[in-house]
């Protein structure tokens, strides 16, 4: 089923309330490092509140360890803004699969140029010109739940 990369996430309460959706969906989370906080920090934990031992966490030293651990398996769905010039579908407009991934960018700069142009599919959610993106937890909700109502997969 669908799974959520947090690719070197910055703020520790992002990637906790970026948990507790995991937790309320059941969907798997991978952090990849470095990260910008302590997994005990206060602030992840406090976002996360008592969510944390329902999250099917794992955390990964780079991208290319994470990758090498799939063998193939699951399609990377990159994250872009179309403010910063990445024109990836429209979430609304994509089709999401069973296996896909979805890969968000750290908060502050998103994800590498190298990463977007490897020929993964790329998404967007669509903003006025009076914001550069969503904060990082909110896309992920986004995003996941457009993901789990194609699919027919909403908790009950």
């Amino acid at each position: 089923m669908i799974e959520i990369v947090l690719f070197t996430p910055e703020i520790p309460q992002n990637t906790g309330n970026v948990a507790r959706l995991c937790a309320g969906t059941d969907t798997r989370l991978h952090l990849i490092e470095p990260l910008g906080f302590s997994l005990a920090d206060r602030y992840l934990k406090r976002a996360g509140l008592d969510y944390w031992p329902h999250v099917k966490l794992s955390v990964w030293p780079d991208l290319q360890a994470f990758l090498d651990s799939r063998d193939g398996t699951g399609r990377l769905v990159l994250t872009t803004s179309g403010n910063r010039g990445h024109q990836g579908t429209p979430y609304h407009l994509f089709a999401f699969r069973p296996d896909d991934v979805l890969v968000l960018g750290p908060e502050s700069k998103g994800l590498p140029e190298s990463l977007l142009t490897t020929g993964h599919a790329a998404v967007r959610i669509p903003v006025t010109q009076n914001v550069r993106s969503h904060n990082l937890a909110n896309a992920a909700s986004i995003l996941l739940y457009e993901a789990l109502r194609q699919l027919s997969a909403l908790p009950e």
